[in-house]
């Protein structure tokens, strides 16, 4: 079976399990038309990401016009514009809704990976003797600008149509859409690598020519890598159409009742914030800080082995372990869903739509793998590449159940943009911590790549311990109320 087949499966046995998970007893056509909304949504989001990541991919073909150390620079300034943007962005999208946030994120990221692949086709085909480097690092931190308004949207819309005590599971499916967005980027973008080599093979494909004959140049020895670019901005855009047309940002835009969802808002909806309320109730809230925090230390483990890994095997060979290179997207597609589908049912069905108990549980095991990557490093290739791809499961639970589901938990509809964002936001200050610090540690030796990431492992997990018993006021209150009408 080929990845796409394996992946179209996936997505349909999740599209399933979105359809069964129905505690609320919502009628068929409420159901149908939320997943109408989700669906369009989601997909421009897992586009984002490869209109994001394929950076990596991009580095691995350029080669020697891209140091480790560029590369995790330029890497870096984008996290830290996308971490920062949310003082921005968040309260923005409060106001103008999720709707018109996506959108502003798919046609401008599309706009900015156009403008890459042509400083890419520039660069290479010596139209300028400008290195990658400064264009890159200023173009990758717009790019990262308007990715930034892509996740707070689709929370804020999510917001609107989950209920709390279905959150977990969306939370699950939101992360599946992440690992989506990593398949589309890795797997895809080294595809249309590829696919655009100068020198075509004798049997190539029909699609082979026809994207070599779009982006190359006839008689050319040069490699049209600026498809990396072109391509998922292409898909971005024709997604941003899409989304104009089918998603309402409310239930009441769609015809149906006002739906209490029971997260901090619930009893609040009339008041009326300004951005400066909205940034109070992040930065002067304990809660929001601690989610704020285990994310924080979950982006350095996340882009820590997502961003590095191909890098990594690509200058220190991995014998005995070539699989999981061959098919690193797919199976971070893989392990990112069963990791988000396991945050999102514990947390669920095991601890009342508790969201501390599974990132404490997943941190710790995090921390666990990452010592196991350290030991095996230079011995065991393929315990090495197996214990990345579960780390990676872990931490997608981690960011589904963080930004995905407590931020707008306890942030509340009023506020699920701001609070989603700057808990987001700061996956990417972790992020960009550790673009700059594995990319000079891994000049010095490889070794203290996973090094690196084990105390962010550990204070992740104390810092979700101390959340372990944390519910919303008004969910608290609905789930005693539901216990007593069980009860009698």
């Amino acid at each position: 079976m080929s990845s796409l087949s394996i992946v179209a499966v996936v997505l349909s046995v999740v599209i399933f399990i979105y359809f069964y998970n129905n505690p609320l007893k919502h009628g068929p056509w409420f159901l149908s038309r939320r997943f109408i909304n989700w669906f369009p949504l989601g997909m421009s989001y897992a586009f984002l990401y490869m209109g994001r990541y394929n950076l990596t991919v991009a580095k691995t073909a350029f080669g020697d016009l891209m140091s480790n150390k560029d590369f995790g620079l330029i890497f870096a300034a984008g996290t830290i514009v996308y971490a920062f943007s949310f003082l921005v962005n968040g309260p923005l999208v409060d106001k103008m809704g999720g709707k018109k946030g996506i959108i502003i994120a798919t046609l401008g990221a599309a706009v900015a990976n156009i403008v890459l692949g042509v400083i890419t086709w520039l660069v290479l085909t010596k139209r300028t003797d400008i290195p990658l480097f400064w264009p890159f690092v200023v173009v990758y931190a717009l790019n990262m600008y308007f990715q930034s308004y892509g996740a707070v949207s689709i929370i804020k819309v999510k917001a609107n149509w989950f209920h709390v005590r279905e959150r977990g599971v969306f939370g699950a499916i939101f992360g599946t859409l992440i690992s989506f967005g990593v398949y589309f980027a890795f797997d895809w973008g080294a595809h249309i690598v590829k696919l655009t080599l100068a020198n075509q093979p004798a049997n190539a494909s029909w699609l082979h020519q026809q994207v070599h004959a779009i982006f190359s140049t006839p008689g050319s020895s040069i490699d049209a890598l600026w498809a990396v670019f072109y391509i998922p901005a292409a898909i971005l855009i024709g997604w941003a159409i899409l989304d104009a047309w089918l998603i309402k940002e409310t239930p009441e835009d769609a015809g149906f009742p006002y739906m209490d969802t029971h997260d901090a808002s619930s009893g609040h909806m009339e008041e009326e914030y300004s951005t400066m309320d909205l940034l109070k109730k992040v930065f002067l809230s304990p809660m929001m800080l601690m989610l704020a925090g285990v994310e924080l230390t979950s982006g350095v483990l996340r882009n820590g082995i997502m961003q590095w890994y191909t890098v990594f095997a690509h200058q220190v060979p991995q014998h005995g372990a070539e699989m999981i290179l061959e098919n690193w997207g797919l199976l971070l597609c893989l392990f990112g869903i069963v990791g988000g589908f396991a945050g999102g049912l514990i947390s669920d069905k095991y601890f009342q739509s508790r969201r501390g108990p599974p990132a404490a549980l997943f941190s710790a095991f995090m921390l666990m793998m990452a010592a196991v990557m350290a030991m095996a490093l230079k011995t065991n290739p393929l315990v090495v590449g197996i214990a990345a791809l579960l780390i990676v499961a872990a931490v997608t639970g981690v960011h589904s159940l963080m930004s995905g589901t407590a931020a707008a938990d306890f942030g509340g509809r009023k506020a699920t943009a701001t609070c989603s964002g700057i808990v987001d936001g700061c996956v990417y200050l972790g992020s960009g911590v550790q673009s700059i610090a594995v990319g000079y540690l891994s000049g010095i030796d490889w070794f203290w790549w996973p090094i690196f990431l084990m105390p962010f492992a550990l204070v992740g997990s104390t810092i979700a311990y101390r959340i372990w018993n944390e519910l919303p006021p008004a969910t608290r209150k609905y789930i005693d109320e539901h216990e007593k009408k069980k009860a009698h």
